[in-house]
């Protein structure tokens, strides 16, 4: 965990990943990329090529004064932070700049999203999680430590997850915190006994470390919506942290399919890490 990309609009929520991020790189002496996104081209649409060009000049200098001013934090003193203006709001360029710089993480913040704004349009950070091949560390409120200790990680056991399953393990790891492996089983035909359980998970921890030794992680639980089982159960065991895999979707495909690990980061308050399949 060296490089550690921030997206920041200036509000609170963007500085209590900020907050977060200096947290996990003071603890792994990792660089933070603070990215700020300014969107020029839509306060110049209807200008003047000449008029554009000052405007331009005008909004940028000012987004790298305050940009300047917001990062004058006392948590970041200790902290190795790069600042990185862009001049467009595309959520899948930050995807583009983590890769770019090698990062390893990015860290933002989100108050979610919900009703008729959370189907036509989606919180900002819903599209960062749905375009970055990263793992994206979502929070929700101010947090006092980094200090997890009690961590679900959320798993359908599917073959096509192992990839970013094994991801997710190498991440979380650096944490060393309890992992609570969980299987949400719903009452639709693709109910499954007990027994089809322990035998889907232990064919999959086969497949991923060659063991079943994580079998004594698993907990199985029924509910109506995966959804619904990874909320119940992450507040049942006192979790401080949810990770779930996501498959990315993006069009009409995510208008009709949808994204339970965008579901979750819109409707939870504990801070939520998210793997691309």
């Amino acid at each position: 965990m060296k490089k550690i990309i921030v997206p920041v609009d200036f509000s609170n929520h963007s500085e209590y990943a900020l907050k977060t991020a200096a947290s996990i790189a003071k603890n792994n002496d990792a660089t933070i990329y603070a990215l700020h996104m300014l969107d020029i081209h839509e306060v110049t649409l209807t200008e003047s090529e000449f008029y554009q060009q000052e405007k331009a000049v005008f909004f940028l200098k000012l987004a790298e004064k305050k940009f300047k001013d917001f990062l004058k934090k006392d948590f970041l003193k200790e902290v190795k932070i790069v600042p990185v203006i862009k001049h467009y709001k595309v959520f899948s360029e930050v995807n583009a700049i983590a890769k770019e710089v090698g990062a390893d993480l990015i860290v933002m913040g989100s108050h979610g999203a919900s009703g008729l704004k959370e189907f036509f349009v989606g919180s900002n950070t819903e599209k960062v999680v749905r375009y970055s091949e990263l793992p994206v560390l979502v929070i929700k409120n101010e947090m006092l430590n980094t200090d997890f200790s009690d961590i679900v990680v959320a798993t359908d056991f599917s073959e096509e997850s192992i990839p970013a399953f094994k991801r997710m393990l190498k991440t979380v790891d650096f944490l060393n915190a309890r992992k609570h492996i969980l299987y949400v089983n719903l009452p639709n035909e693709d109910f499954k006994t007990t027994s089809e359980m322990e035998t889907l998970a232990a064919d999959f921890f086969m497949e991923v470390e060659g063991n079943t030794d994580r079998l004594i992680n698993v907990n199985y639980v029924c509910d109506r919506s995966i959804e619904k089982g990874i909320l119940n159960f992450s507040n049942a065991v006192g979790a401080d942290l949810i990770s779930v895999i996501t498959h990315g979707r993006k069009g009409l495909s995510h208008i009709f399919a949808g994204s339970i690990a965008e579901d979750i980061t819109n409707h939870s308050t504990l801070p939520i890490m998210t793997f691309k399949i």
